[in-house]
């Protein structure tokens, strides 16, 4: 186990240093950017340095919720891997429609068919659609469809298309796990508790942020 803790530590560590990175090169690409557009934000009440520092979150928050999404499919990866060495990445082919030509399981554990979201805030109803095939494919396949969602969304429509999903998983035999289910149901498959690893994590590199 504490070679598993130790290998997430080391994740996070270099996920932290990459992000750090594009952060650091993105503010310096900025400084030469042309901000005409600023006249807009300017006639909307924005002034040119509230306009400079929304566009430097919008930048860095873009690559902000990619590096967390990737660094906790990986973390969790890392526990089904302790856990079943064995499991794997699977692409299945789409048997139902032309696009995709295929649908990627994150973790493939016999019959177990897992995959990990960090966090789904989508309202698009296209995005039913694509779940609503991909599930029906993964099933056709002779696996259980299981989705773990770790933070839910905090819309009213987003929440909706979540328990929407929800519905159709269990309508077809499979599970769905958002949330706090989400990280018991890690613990309880896997052993380990990986939210009490992050939040150590997290301690140690933010030791003044009380939350998690």
């Amino acid at each position: 186990m504490n070679e598993l803790i130790e290998s997430i530590r080391n994740l996070a560590e270099t996920y932290a240093a990459n992000l750090k990175s594009k952060i650091e090169t993105r503010t310096e690409e900025m400084k030469t950017d042309d901000n005409a557009h600023y006249l807009i934000y300017r006639v909307l009440g924005i002034s040119n340095e509230q306009g400079q520092h929304i566009d430097l979150y919008q930048n860095t928050g873009r690559f902000l919720y990619k590096y967390a999404g990737s660094f906790l499919e990986d973390a969790v990866t890392s526990c089904l891997k302790f856990r079943f060495p064995e499991g794997a990445k699977r692409t299945v082919k789409n048997t139902i429609g032309q696009k995709p030509k295929t649908f990627e399981i994150d973790f493939l554990n016999g019959n177990d068919a897992i995959e990990i979201k960090w966090r789904d805030a989508t309202t698009d109803g296209d995005h039913i659609t694509k779940e609503h095939t991909r599930v029906k494919v993964i099933k056709g396949h002779g696996y259980t469809p299981i989705r773990l969602m770790f933070y839910y969304p905090q819309r009213e429509q987003a929440i909706r298309i979540q328990e929407t999903l929800k519905t159709l998983y269990a309508g077809i035999g499979g599970e769905y796990y958002g949330g706090d289910e989400a990280w018991s149901y890690l613990q309880a498959y896997t052993g380990v508790d990986l939210q009490a690893i992050l939040t150590q994590i997290a301690t140690e590199r933010t030791p003044n942020n009380g939350h998690q």
